[in-house]
């Protein structure tokens, strides 16, 4: 079955920063707009580098974390209520003969749009893979990067592999699924994993303080199992895991038995498909016109640390100017009858209107 394109008026490329405010901006200029991710969640590198680092150079803010001003972010965006298309890639992008923009991405979904404003970072964050015989064969199947649908475990050994909160938050998560099963005896029971351990190369996580605490009081009671060590190898027989081996700190080899294993080694930036979009680039960056930040394809703008002129400064100050420019060009192509007005949101009633400010 054909499933029809989603018609809208922009499609934003990063939900970090620079993005969402990109989504405020246009909102301003009465434009709606969907954002797509390769991101679970939203907060782009400033949630993955330095979500609980401070930050001091946002204007009006003496200080936050990068946690933080992704969270006051997405309460300013809240009026204009944008869609979030999260954990896919954007694969292609084609120039319609009518001069709309074909967008599809690696869910195998289809927009066409106005206007496209890349704020992609420096790329698309791509999880780090493990780098253990056998594992590349068992990628997909019982070598995962991404927790997604906890009831695809059920019944089995897991072992979630990292020292960051998001491998804490993933074992707390199926270590939550077996205790709720447990603890209401339910029939429902074999959707739970049989067994949950972490396992990390030192005994240090970097996780918020609640989340650390949850995670050793899951161990103490036995409900988690806790691994020191790193991997050396993984056996599998007909293409099915059953064993991770596993050197400890202490010299030792130990065998320890799983059918899953979920990585969390950390992401890199990629700059993956937009490489292929025919727009002009000057070191892996996006040239653009700084009076609207558009790229040399008629629709396509770019923003944040993703495009480059000269003067280019990487900060997401800058991004937030750059993306304000943006919107005002993205007016004149989405609103082409309409005149572009400079109005302030002290004073004007028709923004007071958007932003739903009685």
């Amino acid at each position: 079955m054909t499933v029809s394109p989603i018609q809208t008026d922009a499609v934003i490329v990063g939900a970090g920063p620079v993005g969402l405010f990109q989504a405020f901006q246009l909102g301003l200029q009465d434009i709606r707009c969907h954002i797509i991710d390769a991101l679970p969640h939203v907060g782009g590198q400033c949630v993955e580098l330095y979500a609980d680092k401070p930050i001091y150079d946002i204007p009006g803010i003496p200080l936050c974390t990068g946690r933080e001003l992704v969270a006051q972010l997405q309460t300013q965006i809240k009026p204009f209520a944008p869609t979030f298309h999260l954990n896919q890639e954007v694969t292609e992008v084609a120039r319609l003969e009518d001069g709309l923009l074909s967008v599809h991405t690696s869910a195998d979904q289809h927009f066409v749009c106005k206007v496209l404003i890349i704020a992609a970072g420096v790329g698309a964050f791509q999880a780090r893979k493990l780098s253990v015989e056998g594992a590349l064969a068992l990628e997909g199947t019982h070598v995962r990067y991404r927790l997604g649908d906890a009831s695809r475990f059920a019944g089995q050994d897991v072992v979630v592999m990292g020292g960051e909160e998001s491998a804490v938050v993933a074992a707390l998560q199926l270590t939550h699924v077996s205790q709720a099963n447990a603890s209401t005896q339910s029939h429902t029971t074999s959707e739970a994993p049989r067994s949950v351990t972490l396992m990390h190369r030192r005994d240090v996580f970097s996780a918020d303080p609640v989340l650390l605490q949850a995670m050793r009081d899951a161990v103490a009671s036995g409900a988690l199992q806790l691994q020191i060590g790193q991997p050396t190898g993984l056996l599998s027989t007909d293409g099915k895991l059953h064993t991770v081996q596993i050197a400890t700190p202490d010299g030792h080899t130990v065998d320890r038995p799983v059918q899953q294993l979920v990585a969390f080694l950390g992401l890199s930036p990629k700059l993956g498909p937009i490489a292929n979009w025919g727009l002009t680039m000057e070191r892996k960056q996006l040239v653009v016109n700084t009076e609207t930040f558009a790229t040399d394809v008629p629709g396509i703008f770019a923003v944040g640390d993703i495009n480059t002129y000269p003067g280019k400064k990487k900060l997401i100050l800058c991004g937030f100017h750059e993306a304000t420019l943006a919107a005002f060009g993205a007016a004149a192509i989405v609103h082409p009858t309409r005149k572009t007005l400079l109005q302030y949101t002290t004073t004007s009633t028709e923004l007071h209107r958007l932003l739903g400010i009685a």
